[in-house]
């Protein structure tokens, strides 16, 4: 069963979840979820996940690298949303990378962060379907989340997020 959610009892903030990847949605959702959290003074978690099913099958040192290669880059990119969610709306933001599968990791963080109070997506605009995480949404990979999903629509512009935040 999980964890009661703490997010409005005292002491506790209410945090807005993003995944952050490397798809162009990206950037709404960290933009939805900072508006909206400096709306309700909460606060933005964002979460990077390496998926490195092929790291086990490298040599050890091989292994190593790449890890350490896909843990930078990854750093890279919350350091650039945590800049952009701050320039934004001046929110405070919380930066997680875990490895594994990301429909799983997402759950764990959830689970382990009583404060977590909404999971925010942002579909994709392009041809090949609403993206990566909405799909894996759409067939069920998170039925059991414990707090409710904001799916942002990828071509919304800033300022028309600002109206809906």
């Amino acid at each position: 069963m999980p964890r009661r959610r703490q997010s409005h009892e005292p002491g506790h903030r209410r945090k807005f979840l993003v995944v952050i990847d490397d798809t162009p949605e990206c950037d709404r959702a960290v933009y939805y979820a900072a508006r909206r959290a400096a709306r309700t003074g909460g606060s933005v978690v964002m979460i990077a996940v390496l998926e490195l099913a092929d790291v086990q099958s490298q040599w050890f040192g091989v292994a190593g690298l790449m890890r350490a290669e896909a843990t930078d880059q990854a750093r890279g990119r919350l350091d650039h949303f945590a800049a952009r969610a701050r320039g934004v709306a001046g929110v405070d933001t919380e930066s997680v990378v875990r490895e594994g599968r990301i429909a799983e990791e997402i759950v764990h963080l959830i689970e382990a962060d009583e404060d977590i109070a909404i999971l925010v997506l942002a579909s994709g605009t392009g041809n090949e379907g609403p993206g990566p995480l909405v799909s894996a949404l759409a067939h069920g990979a998170w039925a059991g989340l414990a707090v409710p999903i904001t799916i942002v629509p990828g071509a919304l512009s800033d300022g028309e997020i600002d109206a809906l935040a």
